[in-house]
């Protein structure tokens, strides 16, 4: 298949959902368009708001096919959701939010039914972060909903649907700890029978595989040719690890950093998995199991910035280095490698520079704790807005021996997605991290560590 010259990707992040268009031939954004991924209040549950990212990418694919012209279409999203579609293709209920925690409620229910980390490499989650919990709890509180569901989808094959009328799941949002999957089998797990969706779990594909082509519908709207191909899609995770997977050689990690700061680890040393710190098993395009683990960054900095500027003096960096002004885990505590505890400050940060300065080297502690629970080896590649962050890119570079690289383009899941459709991939183009004042960067995570540990241990 010859590479398409314009790969318009719709990427539904947890935050925002973006329409873009990507140059086959550089691998570069030359158009991106956003809204926000608004969660609507039910009934019956907190839901996405579906039909509104529709008209948004069916309007603004018009609009790139008019400007630039669009010769393929991929798509990538955030994990842990599924679509439930009646005969007619149509909504069987709204889809919901994975956030809400009406799961939590038949949750001694549902850990009797879900097969054991062992089988799945997914660890219990709450709210709906286990797709499996979700569907489970939905069954529960509407009795009828499971006589009218007749398809399931994975998230981004919800939009290859509308955009091609065929039915399919992924590989990798499947193996985005829903507790459906077997990553090492690479098949359903046994739940999928349990839960009685045998019959209406769409085949599970590889991300690359052509869905097929735009629908008549999507031509007439948008001007596309009837001859456009859509890729089956991704998990946005996942595409960030595309690129890397595709051009490098030997171990690496890649951080994908968003909402969530996903770490995957790459031809590293073996380690026993611990599902009770967020470690798991995610599922490459290739169908290959990938050891990772996470934690709520982009969340987290939200709520410790809480809404005020981000600049950082070199007074500061400084102030907060030589006083051990620490933040101590977990801002979000309901996922990451430290679940349940409390965040607390080991002194009171001196305004807001200050505080982003101990925010940022708490987020760099947070990632090389992950990449030490994943036996991470070889270089660590930062993808997303956290390449752009001086004291997590210098924290992190000063404690992973192996190098710290940024990567070229500040948003990996578009261009990974588009991928999807890449004859050849060469290396992506990074450039290394070369960190500063390394030795009080190194007493600054010893005293972190100790701290943590110590926590952990009187816990």
């Amino acid at each position: 298949m010859t590479t398409p010259r314009h790969i318009a990707v719709l990427d539904v992040g947890k935050t925002n959902a973006k329409l873009a268009l990507v140059d086959g031939v550089s691998l570069s954004e030359i158009a991106v368009v956003t809204r926000p991924n608004t969660v609507l209040d039910g009934p019956p549950w907190p839901h996405f708001d579906l039909e509104g990212h529709w008209a948004f990418f069916l309007d603004n694919l018009a609009a790139f096919h008019k400007s630039h012209g669009v010769d393929a279409i991929s798509v990538t999203t955030h994990g842990a959701s599924a679509v439930l579609l009646d005969t007619d293709g149509n909504l069987a209920a709204p889809m919901l939010d994975y956030e809400h925690d009406g799961p939590d409620t038949l949750a001694t229910e549902y850990d009797a039914v879900r097969p054991p980390f062992s089988e799945t490499g997914s660890p219990r989650l709450g709210m709906g972060l286990n797709l499996g919990a979700q569907l489970f709890w939905q069954f529960e509180v509407d009795p009828a909903l499971q006589d009218r569901v007749a398809h399931v989808l994975t998230y981004p094959q919800y939009w290859g649907f509308r955009l091609t009328r065929k039915m399919a799941t992924d590989v990798t949002s499947l193996g985005c700890h829903t507790d459906l999957w077997n990553p090492w089998e690479a098949k359903f797990s046994s739940l999928v029978e349990r839960l009685g969706l045998s019959d209406s779990l769409a085949p599970a594909h590889p991300s690359a595989d052509v869905l097929g082509m735009v629908s008549d519908d999507i031509t007439a709207h948008t001007g596309l040719s009837p001859d456009t191909p859509v890729v089956c899609g991704i998990h946005d995770s996942n595409a960030s690890l595309l690129p890397h997977v595709l051009g490098r050689k030997g171990a690496f990690s890649v951080v994908s950093t968003g909402t969530w700061a996903v770490v995957m680890s790459v031809g590293g040393h073996a380690t026993p998995l611990d599902p009770d710190r967020d470690a798991l098993v995610n599922v490459n395009a290739l169908g290959q199991a990938v050891p990772s683990a996470r934690f709520m960054g982009g969340r987290e900095y939200e709520i410790i910035r809480a809404g005020g500027d981000t600049d950082v003096t070199e007074a500061d960096r400084a102030a907060v280095l030589e006083n051990g002004i620490q933040l101590l885990p977990a801002v979000e505590p309901g996922s990451g490698p430290f679940r349940g505890r409390d965040a607390t400050w080991t002194a009171l940060p001196d305004g807001q520079g200050q505080r982003m300065a101990a925010l940022g080297f708490y987020l760099a502690l947070m990632t090389k704790t992950c990449l030490d629970l994943v036996g991470a080896d070889g270089p660590v590649i930062i993808e997303g807005p956290f390449a752009r962050n001086r004291e997590y890119l210098d924290m992190l570079a000063t404690l992973h021996a192996d190098g710290v690289e940024i990567a070229a383009s500040a948003t990996g899941t578009s261009v990974g997605a588009a991928m999807l459709f890449a004859e050849q991939v060469p290396p992506p183009l990074t450039h290394k991290v070369t960190p500063a004042q390394s030795n009080m960067l190194t007493h600054y995570a010893a005293v972190w560590q100790a701290r943590v540990e110590k926590e952990k241990t009187c816990a």
